[in-house]
């Protein structure tokens, strides 16, 4: 598996693509551990991190799966419900942009806006607008998942883990799109999040008030080291979760539409009432 030196996209695309194509026609088998990142980075020819963005792109379009400590897998289910990232690309294209995510740590969120942001910043697109608004769970409260296997117990300190995670994420976004706007690249553009203090076990996105993509966080006992010890956490997947898409459609009754006015809504009450503005 090597790369097309002639081929304009970036390497880590082409990486993916090449996964993508082995993973859709059963070269790696549903449940078959990919090799290891330092086996696909001499395959390929390229650094461990191009192997690392491609497997993200994977991840992020529901193909594999992280497993800590193990490996990264082929889904037992390949087929993709949503692309998430190809929607969001073609949001952009619009003259006015909002993006609602209600979830975990916005990671994911992340991982996919970054190249049409990207591509604003180059100049390829030129929105007139973008609202980004980000509502996450309040990391300074207990929380009741996740949670210590052995006593179901908060743990201060995988909160204080997770913050760091949600932080890396969730900021880099806001200060994306703050520069975008000091720029004047987008005439009016924010980003903005907030905390509420009920923690999710869905993830929610409302793309352009249109558009919705909904997915469950599976619950799994998770491994992680807190203060310098192994400890057994039941933890939200975000990875595993494959999101469903309704797309609202000009008859108001249908399915789709009441769903995306729903999700709308709901979105809306928790940021106007129990949300709060989050601060560092």
């Amino acid at each position: 598996m090597q790369l097309d030196p002639d081929d304009p996209r970036p390497p880590y695309q082409q990486v993916a693509n090449a996964l993508r194509a082995a993973i859709l026609t059963k070269t790696f088998k549903p449940g078959e551990k990919l090799p290891s990142g330092p086996e696909l980075s001499q395959q390929f020819g390229v650094a461990r991190m191009t192997v690392q963005t491609a497997i993200r792109l994977l991840r992020d379009e529901g193909l594999v799966v992280s497993r800590q400590g193990s490996g990264v897998y082929v889904r037992e289910r390949t087929q993709r419900a949503v692309d998430l990232r190809s929607h969001l690309e073609r949001a952009f294209e619009q003259p006015q942009v909002s993006v609602d995510f209600a979830g975990f740590s916005g990671e994911t969120l992340h991982g996919a806006i970054t190249e049409p942001l990207d591509k604003i910043r180059d100049g390829r697109l030129r929105p007139d607008s973008l609202s980004i608004r980000l509502l996450v769970p309040d990391p300074r409260q207990p929380w009741t998942l996740p949670a210590q296997v052995e006593d179901l117990a908060d743990s201060p300190a995988f909160r204080a883990r997770a913050t760091r995670i949600m932080e890396r994420h969730t900021l880099a976004i806001v200060d994306a799109v703050n520069e975008l706007a000091d720029l004047g690249l987008v005439p009016d553009a924010k980003a903005q999040v907030r905390v509420n203090p009920a923690v999710p076990l869905f993830k929610l996105y409302v793309i352009n008030d249109n558009e919705t993509f909904f997915g469950y966080y599976p619950v799994q006992e998770h491994q992680v080291t807190l203060d310098g010890e192994r400890t057994a956490i039941w933890d939200l997947m975000g990875k595993d979760a494959i999101l469903f898409h309704y797309s609202a459609d000009g008859d108001e009754d249908s399915l789709a539409s009441q769903f995306t006015r729903q999700s709308r809504m709901w979105f809306e009450s928790l940021w106007t009432t129990v949300g709060r503005d989050y601060l560092p």
